[in-house]
């Protein structure tokens, strides 16, 4: 059988294609790697999503080469079964989103077109986006409805253009430790404003509201609530009867012709097996690290240095989330009794934001540069996690009775407040991916070799957001505050690899997302991004993958 279109990959890239692609009436194949989670697999177990590679693939099946520089200055590669790094973030149906915190921040109009609005850094690719803002924003607004986002639109000096009013899901309850961030950033002269949530506060067609587990991000959500692409889009894509899910097939050739227009994917079933299928258009989204390694393993005749990749830009320009993070402690004796009885709840949303500082003033050049956000957030509900930071004092394990006395007042005594700042990642010469010579996953295919050159100049506005930041929790009585900068890439949000573009000597695809050297492959997923911005990706890819949707489908219409 011939499909339609052949989408590899079923996360957030893909989502917005299967569905509009099904609702269009078009035969659609999804080639998923991992395997297929349902809603009522999902549970709140913290050995399940926080100790043990369930929702990831073992070390001994798949893994990375990463690069990293050494304390000399050289490049050093070591495979993560070595290090014990873990660099998947979600393999299933519906990929990472079904763990995603789901913070849902657009870009703002400034964020395509950086090279224009700041000019370049040195030894950085900084670049403006071939499309704007306002061709996305109805996307944006799509994703709301259609995707489910719930929030509060407020006034700010940053806010972006909107066409609609506010967000179609009224704000999910939050802990009353939200309205002491509002406070203190008030009294700091700082606008701490609602954060919107790619989780419905309200019942949508087949889905739940949140039920306010508190077991949110890395878990699997078990209601529905969260807008991940298999519960939000696919689910629903399903009812037509026009999509076929493949779980557990791992798609590691594409074949072309004589015209480079592929005419198979070849994959590997659960069971090994060679298989192949055919199909008039295929789309990859397989998250940026993995895409690029797909395309550069797809060597054929006429692309001998992998599919798309003639002028050598594949793998190029990796981007991540440039993080800086931090907490304190609020000390519940610190507090009269009624004032700590207002947070002392599990409720682990807090959903507060600050967007003064999208854009800086640097006071040494005198001129403006790229800043970004803060979230504010409490430590996770899971117990899991801090047992384990509590395992030790000092470079000293803590057993039996000393350990239990340790755990009770890490747990009775006070909370942990938090924050992460976003800022763009600074593309660059060093930051890519490329398939080691050497190592193979369990399939034998080469794995992704991965440079992970950080920009030092990534550090001037995270610097500066940290600073905001530990402000405001010192404001609001929190001790033993602390934070820095994170040097090391993010690893649940990448992005770039195959940059969009309309030059074809320096971009892997047009701004339609389509490859300018093969008429009939497109990438969804966030490889297409040339910068960042400085929120969290998933919004976007969302948004642009609903944007390119209508691109395939006028495609598909015009061969009819």
């Amino acid at each position: 059988m011939k499909y339609d279109v052949c989408i590899i990959g079923s996360g957030a890239g893909a989502g917005p294609v299967i569905y509009e692609l099904a609702q269009a009436g078009f035969n659609v194949l999804v080639l998923e790697k991992g395997p297929w989670f349902k809603t009522e697999h999902f549970t709140k177990d913290d050995m399940v999503a926080t100790r043990r590679a369930i929702y990831t693939p073992a070390f001994k099946d798949e893994f990375h080469v990463l690069e990293t520089k050494d304390a000399d200055g050289n490049w050093k590669a070591v495979p993560t079964h070595e290090s014990r790094t873990d660099f998947w973030n979600g393999s299933a149906v519906g990929g990472s989103s079904n763990f995603m915190s789901a913070y849902f921040h657009r870009l703002k109009p400034n964020d395509f077109r950086l090279l224009s609005e700041y000019g370049n850094i040195q030894d950085g690719n900084m670049v403006d986006w071939p499309i704007t803002y306002n061709d996305l924003e109805p996307y944006y607004t799509k994703v709301e409805h259609v995707v489910g986002v719930s929030g509060a639109v407020v006034p700010h000096k940053h806010l972006e253009p909107r066409s609609t009013p506010d967000y179609p899901f009224p704000p999910l309850v939050t802990n009353r430790i939200s309205d002491w961030f509002t406070a203190a950033g008030a009294k700091k002269g700082y606008n701490v404003i609602p954060a919107a949530r790619g989780i419905i506060s309200l019942p949508k067609g087949d889905r739940n509201a949140c039920y306010l587990s508190n077991y949110c991000g890395s878990f699997g959500c078990s209601s529905d609530g969260k807008s991940s692409s298999r519960a939000a889009l696919i689910n629903d894509a399903l009812k037509t009867g026009n999509v076929e899910i493949r779980p557990d097939s791992k798609v590691f050739h594409l074949e072309t012709n004589e015209k480079n227009e592929i005419i198979k994917a070849w994959y590997y079933d659960l069971a090994g097996l060679k298989n192949s299928v055919e199909a008039t258009l295929f789309v990859v989204a397989a998250q940026a690290v993995e895409t690029s390694r797909l395309l550069l393993m797809s060597k054929n005749p006429s692309s001998p240095n992998g599919l798309a990749n003639n002028a050598g830009n594949v793998g190029k320009n990796l981007i991540f989330s440039a993080v800086a993070t931090g907490s304190g402690f609020i000390h519940f004796d610190d507090f009269p009794a009624e004032k700590i009885a207002e947070i002392n709840n599990p409720m682990t949303f807090v959903n507060r934001t600050l967007v003064d500082f999208y854009e800086i003033d640097d006071s040494q050049s005198g001129k403006k540069i790229k800043g970004g956000i803060i979230d504010f957030l409490i430590e996770h509900s899971n117990p899991m996690p801090k047992a384990v930071k509590n395992k030790k004092d000092g470079d000293r394990l803590v057993y039996g009775s000393e350990f239990k006395t340790k755990l009770h007042t890490y747990f009775t005594t006070r909370k942990k407040v938090r924050f992460e700042a976003f800022t763009d990642w600074i593309p660059n010469d060093n930051c890519y991916v490329t398939l080691d010579p050497e190592q193979k996953d369990k399939w034998g295919d080469p794995v992704a070799r991965i440079r992970l050159g950080y920009h030092e100049s990534n550090k001037i506005p995270g610097e500066f957001l940290a600073g905001i930041s530990k402000e405001i929790l010192t404001e609001m009585g929190a001790r033993d505050v602390s934070g820095a900068v994170s040097t090391g890439p993010t690893v649940n949000l990448q992005a770039g690899g195959c940059r969009f573009g309309n030059d074809p000597k320096t971009t892997v695809l047009t701004k339609d997302c389509r490859a300018h050297e093969v008429p009939n492959l497109y990438v969804t997923d966030g490889s297409f991004m040339p910068t960042g911005g400085s929120v969290p990706y998933t919004f976007t890819i969302y948004a642009n993958a609903f944007r390119v949707a209508e691109k395939i489908i006028d495609q598909l219409k015009s061969k009819l």
